[in-house]
């Protein structure tokens, strides 16, 4: 059986690989780089590792700490590759931190981050299977499905 490279390579910028089956676009809606960056998208492409994956690769574009932490929300599998001139020169997981700071927004409306006050969110990881997290302030927790929903 012959390959074929079914997203062409990118000389310089970001490959986000292994994200779940169909949550590409959740990751690049939370990442929020649609202008000046020339992206390509594989949804559901067939994987040796698991079943089907989805895979991102960014031009030109190279990810921080805080879009990697979003990521780790999302895809907690995603392995990250840095190019340069087409070759890979880092390559590395996301790793989920124990806190997560002024990225997700709390879905209890009267947690003082909601209120208009200078206070970051702040969250700490309960479980990362299934991903549920806890407001340190009011002590509300969300799943999985609110977490996207709030990022």
């Amino acid at each position: 059986m012959e390959k074929t490279l079914k997203i062409s390579k990118i000389k310089d910028g970001t490959v986000i690989d292994h994200i779940p089956a169909g949550n590409a676009l959740k990751v690049l809606d939370i990442l929020n780089i649609y202008e000046n960056n020339s992206i390509s998208i594989g949804i559901r492409v067939l994987s040796n590792k698991i079943e089907y994956k989805d895979v991102i690769k960014i031009e030109n574009r190279f990810l921080e700490k805080i879009e990697l932490d979003k990521i780790s929300l999302i895809a907690p599998s995603a392995t990250i590759s840095i190019i340069k001139n087409y070759v890979i020169i880092e390559k590395f997981r996301v790793d989920m931190p124990d806190k997560i700071r002024g990225i997700l927004k709390c879905i209890n409306q009267n947690c003082i981050t909601n209120s208009g006050e200078p206070v970051k969110s702040e969250f700490n990881i309960i479980s990362k299977e299934p991903l549920i997290v806890k407001c340190i302030y009011c002590k509300r927790e969300m799943n999985s499905d609110e977490i996207i929903k709030n990022i």
